[in-house]
């Protein structure tokens, strides 16, 4: 039988931890017949014993298992480690991100696995759709660090690609993930947050991942017991999480303009030294100084903004074969130049300042296609 392990982090909830541990396993988990559900608190040594009352309960709920932390060291660090257990020893399928004071009702643990049988990857818990809601009793600060920091979450790692729009409630605390070729793929050694941040490097990985996801509606509840797990500085650590996020995911895209930017000095120096000094046509001027910019381009590219796969010289034969890809794949790129060149010379007329001007919008609307050219075709992995 398949095997969910529900991770629920604590700290200082030794008001809410023994009615959520007997709700589970008297209410919730012999109602799943298909799943075998094991429970596991990671709790980093609370001063108000919560770790005590879960010990106490060991004895009578032999799938109850507790993972003890010397040290308070952030909400992620605890379900990184929580998630490691649950895969080396309980041999997870899928685990389950889940709150221990009520705030995520216990109801919705079958429903996300009936999704997780249904073919999902990642079931997320959402406030934002029909039949989720956040609690009334929250005060406007908030409502308002909730509404404003899941957006400014999605906008920054998905704008202005799908997950934006499928994606309505990043920041949520519920969500249950499957293990194999996903969760168990993850160096979770090295997230850019042990805290609240965690939560959207997670989810932005299972995307990288091609995941596929489903959310369900989350009725979030009001918290009547135990301590909050956000503190002063969440809101810090969520926006620096996403922006490292989505700077790394663009990061080849960032040094491929940095290249073509190199590029296009050389370019434009040739170009002027060809039709100044040696009275080149200007076709001819355009295209030897595209040559010049497309093999320094290849040099840069391929000792840096792929290097971690690039060509080397210890397999020469490799090396040409990329270098003839690369001047194959860049005459769409100089097709396009040309192009703007010749037809916005026949339009504008001809001086320095033009020509010069046409070369620029023919590099940056090229740069499109040696992009996808670069990460389909060259370098593909």
């Amino acid at each position: 039988m398949k095997k969910a392990i529900i991770v629920v982090p604590t700290y200082n909830e030794v008001e809410s931890i023994s009615k959520m541990i007997n709700h589970l396993f008297t209410e919730i988990f012999p109602k799943i017949t298909n799943w075998h559900c094991q429970l596991l608190i990671v709790d980093d040594t609370s001063p108000d014993g919560t770790y005590k009352v879960v010990q106490k309960l060991q004895k009578k709920y032999k799938d109850l298992f507790l993972l003890l932390n010397k040290e308070k060291a952030g909400i992620g660090n605890a379900y990184v480690k929580g998630f490691k257990l649950a895969m080396s020893k309980l041999k997870a399928d899928v685990v389950i991100e889940f709150d221990g004071d009520f705030q995520h009702p216990p109801t919705d643990i079958p429903i996300m696995l009936q999704e997780i049988d249904n073919g999902a990857d990642y079931v997320m818990g959402s406030r934002k759709i029909k039949g989720g809601s956040n609690p009334k009793g929250w005060g406007f600060k908030r409502l308002f660090f909730s509404e404003a920091g899941g957006f400014m979450a999605r906008f920054i790692l998905f704008f202005p690609f799908k997950n934006f729009f499928k994606i309505t409630d990043p920041t949520t605390g519920l969500k249950a993930s499957r293990v194999k070729g996903f969760v168990d793929t993850m160096d979770m050694d090295h997230l850019y947050s042990k805290k609240f941040g965690y939560k959207l490097e997670f989810l932005f990985k299972m995307v990288m991942l091609q995941a596929k996801i489903k959310e369900i509606p989350l009725k979030f509840g009001l918290r009547t017991l135990g301590e909050s797990k956000i503190s002063g500085q969440t809101a810090s650590d969520i926006l620096k999480t996403v922006i490292f996020l989505r700077l790394k995911k663009e990061e080849k895209l960032i040094k491929v303009m940095v290249v073509g930017a190199i590029g296009t000095i050389i370019q434009l120096s040739f170009f002027n030294l060809f039709r100044s000094l040696l009275a080149l046509s200007l076709s001819l001027a355009q295209n030897l100084s595209i040559e010049i910019a497309i093999v320094s381009n290849f040099v840069i590219n391929n000792l840096w903004t792929f290097n971690d796969h690039q060509f080397s010289l210890k397999e020469i034969k490799k090396l040409v074969v990329g270098f003839f890809k690369f001047n194959l794949t860049s005459l769409g790129s100089i097709l396009i130049q040309n192009l703007v060149l010749i037809s916005g010379v026949s339009l504008l007329g001809r001086s320095f300042f033009i020509e010069n001007g046409l070369i620029i919008v023919g590099i940056l609307i090229g740069l499109i296609w040696n992009y996808i050219m670069y990460t389909k075709v060259v370098w593909k992995k």
